[in-house]
């Protein structure tokens, strides 16, 4: 599922009022960061990650980009060492998700 411009903005606001809870460290991106960044996921569909300084491997967008991959998620926003991540959950009930903003299409004369 690709996001719109307009989802994503939606989402970069939510996205300003969470803490960060994924860090990517001297490690890098091993099973056990993935599991947490998926499980983080499905609880809550948008995280916060963060590349510390002592990672030489990864920049913010590599990061971003593999987790996403690894997680099936969407990359929403990438700034500095920062990055958000969402995914929709399939255990949380439909009123508890987060709502995003349709998509118009447009209609043809």
């Amino acid at each position: 599922m690709e996001l719109t411009s307009k989802q994503r903005a939606q989402l970069r606001g939510l996205a300003n009022a969470i803490d960060t809870i994924i860090h990517v460290g001297k490690d890098g991106i091993g099973e056990n960061l993935i599991k947490q960044a998926d499980d983080a996921l499905e609880a809550r569909e948008l995280i916060k990650g963060r590349v510390l300084d002592n990672n030489i491997e990864y920049d913010a967008r590599l990061a971003a980009e593999e987790l996403a991959k690894a997680t099936r998620s969407e990359v929403v926003q990438v700034i500095g060492t920062k990055f958000v991540l969402y995914r929709e959950s399939h255990s949380k009930p439909k009123e508890k998700r987060i709502q995003l903003v349709k998509t118009k299409t447009k209609e043809k004369r």
